[in-house]
């Protein structure tokens, strides 16, 4: 088996519109990837998580349930993570933030043996804000996923960022499009 085909990309999608400018630009990049590349998409507003509550130090947290299981199935089961999102309010969407803290629970769940098993994969980012490219309103949300694949130990590959008000804006973004051709061959 080839190093193509043993990859297994995870496009974890964070807006909460679908078809929006950061799935657009994301779609654009995985089009270069090989064939046999596996690739999984997941809109996270289709199998919502559920609320997210801090237990770690009073009854600790068990192995997830339900939406909670699957997405951290899906997650376990990546060598490539790809979170997908729009710049809102100089944050992830809310549905990758919330993503994010589960994350919290299933590192402190000892059946899952998540930190151990992500680290050494792939973390990316496919981010889009309707700001020009001067404002660096991106930079909030690349710092945030860059520490978050440097406290799982995970690989940091990188953040495509385009910019894009309206619904497909950002096929106009010259510069994100050309970035997108060569985005997941580093």
């Amino acid at each position: 088996m080839d190093a193509a085909q043993a990859r297994r990309f995870l496009f974890v999608l964070g807006s909460t519109r679908v078809d929006g400018n950061s799935e657009r630009l994301a779609r654009a990049a995985a089009a270069r990837l090989p064939p046999a590349v596996d690739q999984r998409w997941a809109r996270l507003i289709d199998d919502p998580l559920p609320p997210f509550f801090d237990t770690r130090h009073s009854t600790g947290y068990a192995a997830p349930v339900g939406a909670g299981r699957r997405w951290v199935e899906a997650t376990l089961a990546a060598t490539d993570l790809v979170i997908v999102t729009p710049v809102n309010w100089y944050s992830v969407a809310w549905p990758v933030k919330l993503y994010l803290d589960h994350m919290s629970g299933w590192m402190r769940a000892p059946a899952l043996a998540f930190a151990a098993t992500m680290a050494g994969r792939s973390l990316w980012a496919v981010v889009v804000d309707a700001d020009d490219e001067g404002a660096g309103t991106a930079a909030p949300v690349v710092d945030a996923l860059r520490r978050t694949a440097a406290y799982l130990d995970m690989r940091w590959r990188g953040a495509l960022v385009g910019h894009g008000n309206r619904p497909g804006d950002v096929t106009a973004d010259r510069a994100a499009q050309a970035a997108a051709e060569t985005f997941f061959g580093a």
